[in-house]
């Protein structure tokens, strides 16, 4: 021990924490049901790249489920590159989205292939009928919010997968919804809005994200989602208040950018970012949407 450092007990804290977690193992947890979206309810929809994509960046759509009364959708756009993980993968996403009430669908029965910009390219005739069956699910769930990866998210699916559900969405010219990107892999140059997650939240979370067994089996990726979500305070305080605004208070954040989407374009909603404490109302940045 460093003589005289009061900060090395306090690191040391942090380790023994991912040590503790690491002993948790998946959570065995009863799935959950929420009640209130009755068949009336709001809809959003969460395309996600991969089977865990619909926890990671869940901070947001789990508050409209549970905060704004929404129906809460994870479109499952792929199950993942391995062919023989698939049906392992479906089973843990069920679990997973069970547990914190979200529902599943997946356009196509073992998840759509090529979804990536070099395949679009090489394959334009595949690409269109998934461009269909994604327009197909707007279609039939005429979601007041959708989810997507930003455009330049890094992992060539997460980018495929922005690209494939702007095309759909360009496709069906009386669609209009608010649009919220997220980023995993590559952070956004222009979030606008931070929303903390309360610590009951999060940990419901990685809860959610443990049941993703194989994935976290090659990568504990679930132990560091509170980290990534500290340091999403710190990085959105000057990226969606503007360089130099003081941090808010927050100890756990998600960072989106959000949008509005009608006649085949985005258009902007909001007039500068904003940060949505968990104590905050959400009908600030989603009027109309959702009970009061």
């Amino acid at each position: 021990m460093t003589v005289g450092n009061p900060y090395e007990s306090w690191v040391e804290r942090f380790v023994s924490a991912l040590h503790d977690g690491a002993a948790i193992g998946a959570a065995k947890m009863k799935p959950r049901t929420a009640s209130s979206n009755g068949g009336g309810a709001p809809k959003a929809l969460v395309f996600a790249p991969h089977p865990d994509d619909e926890v990671i960046t869940g901070a947001l759509s789990l508050r409209l489920l549970r905060e704004r009364g929404f129906a809460v959708t994870d479109v499952a756009v792929t199950l993942g590159s391995r062919v023989e993980r698939r049906s392992g993968r479906w089973r843990e996403l069920q679990a997973a989205c069970g547990y914190v009430g979200f529902g599943l669908v997946n356009p196509d029965r073992t998840g759509l292939e090529g979804i990536n910009l070099a395949a679009r390219a090489r394959d334009p005739a595949r690409w269109a009928l998934a461009v269909e069956a994604v327009a197909d699910v707007l279609t039939d769930e005429r979601p007041g919010v959708v989810f997507l990866p930003h455009a330049e998210d890094w992992n060539t699916t997460h980018v495929g997968v922005h690209h494939l559900v702007v095309e759909s969405m360009q496709s069906l010219p009386t669609l209009a919804c608010l649009v919220v990107e997220t980023e995993y892999w590559r952070a956004m140059a222009t979030p606008n809005l931070m929303i903390e997650s309360s610590a009951g939240d999060l940990a419901d979370l990685v809860a959610a994200l443990s049941q993703h067994v194989g994935e976290i089996s090659r990568n504990a990726y679930h132990l560091r989602l509170p980290g990534w979500m500290m340091d999403n305070v710190r990085r959105g305080a000057e990226l969606v208040g503007g360089q130099g605004t003081d941090a808010p208070s927050f100890a756990f954040a998600t960072l989106y950018r959000l949008r509005g989407w009608s006649e085949g374009q985005f258009h902007d909603v909001l007039e500068k970012g904003r940060f949505i404490a968990a104590g905050d109302s959400l009908d600030t940045v989603f009027p109309g949407h959702g009970r009061a």
